[in-house]
């Protein structure tokens, strides 16, 4: 364990020796991997080598916009097919084409995204990706940059929203203000709060566990948990502007 101070904020940062386990130990390099948190709604994916390759690369004040779209696309498919893995499914069997049984298994039920804009629309085509013909709908929630207060200016979601399961779109976790509007705003559509699923890249512990204690029955699905807020409410050590990054730099 090791103690970074950035901007601020002073919070342990666990690392890890990544690598398979049948390299020698000279041959894994130690980085610094995800917070744990103890709520168990709060899903993060597995440390790999590959994960804390790509986050490194998004991390890069240095990475110019093109590689930043690119391996940011990367682990948000690995966050929606890590999604979708919550879904209930039922059981299925097809005949293959020798003529033999499968006993597998199919989705039951709709979804549909619904992306926080503007960054949570970066997250829209690697849904599209897994699911053919997904419908999405749209929230607009801005943050008030000096009461940090989240503030709703727009929603358009599909009208059948509350008997569709539910993926939450937004790349930056922090607070957590502009994701709780959000579940607001879908659970007055009637989604029930154990149908949205909520997928980010990189969450700060404060907004996980405020989320958590408020709706913990929605399920989170982020890729990396930070060490924690500074004193405006970025997380560090982040990434920058996620949006920004991505549409405009």
């Amino acid at each position: 364990m090791s103690t970074r101070t950035q901007q601020g904020v002073s919070s342990p940062a666990p690392e890890k020796d990544l690598g398979p386990t049948y390299r020698p130990a000279a041959e894994k390099p130690t980085a610094t991997v995800s917070k744990e948190v103890p709520f168990e709604n709060v899903h993060i994916l597995p440390q790999t080598p590959q994960l804390i390759a790509l986050l490194t690369m998004i991390r890069d004040r240095n990475t110019e916009r093109g590689d930043f779209i690119f391996y940011s696309n990367r682990i948000i498919r690995l966050l929606v097919e890590e999604g979708l893995n919550h879904l209930p499914v039922v059981a299925h069997s097809v005949t293959t084409p020798v003529g033999k049984d499968y006993a597998g298994v199919k989705f039951q039920g709709k979804i549909c995204g619904v992306s926080i804009m503007r960054a949570g629309e970066s997250m829209e085509q690697g849904l599209r990706d897994c699911c053919r013909s997904v419908r999405i709908g749209k929230i607009l929630i801005q943050r008030n940059e000096s009461t940090c207060q989240p503030h709703l200016f727009y929603e358009k979601l599909p009208t059948d929203i509350a008997d569709r399961w539910v993926l939450l779109l937004d790349p930056m976790f922090a607070t957590g203000g502009s994701a709780m509007m959000a579940i607001e705003v879908l659970k007055a559509k009637g989604v029930p709060e154990d149908r949205i699923l909520f997928l980010n890249i990189i969450a700060s512990p404060e907004g996980v566990g405020n989320f958590s204690k408020k709706f913990p029955k929605v399920r989170v699905v982020t890729s990396f948990i930070d060490q924690g807020l500074n004193e405006k409410n970025y997380i560090v050590p982040g990434l920058g502007d996620f949006g920004d990054r991505f549409y405009t730099l």
